[in-house]
Parts: structure tokens; sequence; C-alpha cells
């Protein structure tokens, strides 16, 4: 079952900066996982279909749906800890 991380940032975001080498290291971690980036300024109906309203927010999703949701700055351990639950 495919595991996605879909990771919602924009150019203007400083803490989305601050998140970006914690996926980085989760991406070689997770090979199996599907991360995507998905800019809020240009694609502002997907922002919309997963009610984003600040961030960076971070949606760990598999075919059952939304596992987790987070908003703001995550630490590894517990992007790690959801990833795992959701079948990574």
């Amino acid at each position: 079952m495919p595991v996605t991380l879909k990771d919602f940032y924009a150019d203007w975001c400083g803490p989305c900066k601050t998140q970006d080498p914690i996926l980085d290291e989760l991406e070689e971690e997770f090979p199996d996982v599907d991360f995507e980036k998905v800019n809020v300024d240009e694609e502002q109906d997907v922002a919309n279909e997963y009610q984003v309203r600040s961030l960076p927010t971070l949606i760990i999703e598999n075919d059952d749906g939304i596992v987790e949701r987070f908003v703001g700055v995550t630490q590894r351990d517990d992007l790690e800890s959801a990833l795992s639950q959701a079948g990574a």
C-alpha cells in the first residue's frame, strides 16, 4: 500500500525552509514513500482540498486516506512514527 507525504509550503515561508532538511533525510530513509512538495501559491486548489490553513503543513496518507496531519515545523521522530504507522 503506497504511502505519500505531502509537504505544503511556500517560497516565502521561513519555517518551511527549516522543515526541508528533515524531509530530505526522511526521503533517503524511506525510499518507498512518495514525497510530494505542494507550493500553495501555485496549487491553491490542492491546498483547499486538504484544508491547509498554515504552513508548513505535512500530510501523510495511504490507501485508507489521511493517516496524520502536522502543522508547523515537525521533528523527524514524529514523522518517522507516523510514516511507520501508515505502513511505510
